[in-house]
């Protein structure tokens, strides 16, 4: 007899668009620790902690992984139900995107977990030309086109649903 698959563990997590005033967006590149192999760009952004709010989170994740701590968090713009797999566990997140503006950032990690320090790799800004050019996996795997919209039509009035 076959095992059952165990669920996902669900968890709510709030993500950030940093843009410079270039309209760059900061993208981390990372791996999965348990699958070295397979490389992608994300958003900065994590898990929300029990009691916190989805803004709150935002702002603690941005400052945690940038040394990002005053921005204007616009939105939220976007929610994305994704479902994977990370060291081994099955994950099923909730994600919210809110858009955060900075005129240029030098990006400061120090603030990494441990897990982040083993996870991700580097960082870098990205042109929308360059999203829209690049053969890496980007995640979500729409933000090429998500981001070309959203800089043409600013952040909408109610967050738009990007997919799982």
């Amino acid at each position: 007899m076959t095992e059952p698959a165990a669920l996902p563990l669900d968890r709510t997590t709030a993500r950030v668009l940093l843009l410079d005033a270039d309209d760059r967006l900061l993208l981390f590149h990372g791996v999965d620790p348990h699958v070295p192999d397979v490389t992608f760009w994300f958003t900065p952004g994590g898990g929300v902690e029990p009691g916190e709010g989805l803004e709150e989170a935002a702002r603690r994740e941005l400052a945690e992984e940038t040394g990002c701590t005053e921005v204007q968090l616009e939105g939220p713009a976007w929610t994305r139900t994704a479902e994977f797999s990370f060291e081994g566990e099955a994950i099923r997140s909730f994600e919210t995107f809110y858009v955060a503006r900075v005129p240029a950032w030098d990006v400061d990690t120090r603030g990494f977990t441990d897990l982040e320090r083993r996870a991700v790799h580097a960082h870098r800004w990205w042109r929308l030309d360059e999203l829209e050019g690049t053969a890496d996996l980007v995640y979500p795997t729409e933000l090429p086109r998500l981001l070309g919209l959203l800089l043409r039509e600013g952040v909408p009035e109610r967050p738009i649903e990007v997919g799982t």
